[in-house]
Formats: structure tokens, C-alpha cells, sequence
């Protein structure tokens, strides 16, 4: 039998029937229609299915629903306020930091929360927070570029 539970996704809260164990991208994809987190590895080791809980980045596969409590969810399409991309997800765009795009999530997701913790990484800063997120098709500079162009949008006021 599932329970009900109350989590804020978004800014918004959602009832939804799981049971406690059940990982929250599971809850995420499956009850709310939310498809920024993917489903990569299923062991917290890839970074696909990174969210924010509060400001912290976490790997959302592994992750029972019933650990939440009262923090706040952000997903992938949480990051858009007033149908505007914030400025990590324009700037990956601009530097077109993807190419299969499914470590992408939990790159700007990582990107975001670094930004947000320490507005003007240094390169060295900036590959130790996205170390652990997985990317095969090898963007990893486009990747970096898209993280310092972030933080020039941030600093111009642009988010």
C-alpha cells in the first residue's frame, strides 16, 4: 500500500502516492511528468538524475521519496521563471556543451548549485563539482565554457 506524501517540486506542492522507499526519480518522472532527471546508471555514480534538494545538488535514483521532508525539489524545468531559461541553461545552449545530451541535467544541475554557492569558480573549482557526472560523448570543454559564460549571464544580472 502507498502512502500518501506532500513534496514541494518547483515551488509547488504535489500529493503524491509512493511508497517510502520508492526513489524520487521515480516520483519525479512517473507522478509529475517531470523528464529533466534521467535514468542513467540506477547507482548514483552518472549524475543524470541530479536534483536540487534545498541548494544541494543529489542524485535522485537512490534517493527514497520519504527522505525529502519539507525540503524544496528543484528540477531541470524548475530553473525557468516567467517562461525564460536561467542563465546556465541558456548559457550550455550558447556553447552547445551536449551532443547526446543525457548527462545535461545533472551538469546545468550541478552548474546551477555551484554558481549559487560560489559565483566566480575557478576552473579548478568548476571540474571538481561536476567530477562526478558522467559524460561519454566528450564535451567536456564546451562544458566548462558554458559554466564561465553562466557566470558572466549571473553577473550581468541576467538570471
Amino acid at each position: 500500500m502507498s502512502d500518501e506524501l506532500i513534496i514541494t517540486v518547483n515551488g509547488k506542492p504535489h500529493v503524491v502516492q509512493a511508497e517510502p522507499d520508492t526513489p524520487l526519480l521515480y516520483v519525479l518522472r512517473n507522478e509529475l511528468g517531470l523528464y529533466g532527471p534521467q535514468f542513467g546508471c540506477g547507482g548514483e555514480s552518472c549524475g543524470a538524475c541530479t536534483v536540487l534538494v534545498g541548494m544541494k545538488p543529489v542524485r535522485s535514483c537512490h534517493l527514497p521519496v520519504s527522505e525529502i521532508g519539507r525540503s524544496p525539489i528543484t528540477t531541470l524545468e524548475g530553473l525557468i521563471e516567467d517562461g525564460e531559461l536561467y542563465p546556465v541553461q541558456r548559457a550550455f545552449i550558447d556553447e552547445q556543451a551536449m551532443q547526446c545530451g543525457y548527462c545535461i541535467n545533472g551538469m546545468i544541475m550541478t552548474a546551477a548549485a555551484l554558481l549559487w554557492k560560489n559565483p566566480h569558480p575557478s576552473n579548478a573549482q568548476i571540474r571538481s563539482a561536476l567530477d562526478e557526472n558522467l559524460c561519454r560523448c566528450g564535451a567536456h570543454l564546451r562544458i566548462m565554457r558554458a559554466v564561465k559564460r553562466a557566470e558572466q549571464l549571473m553577473a550581468e544580472g541576467k538570471s
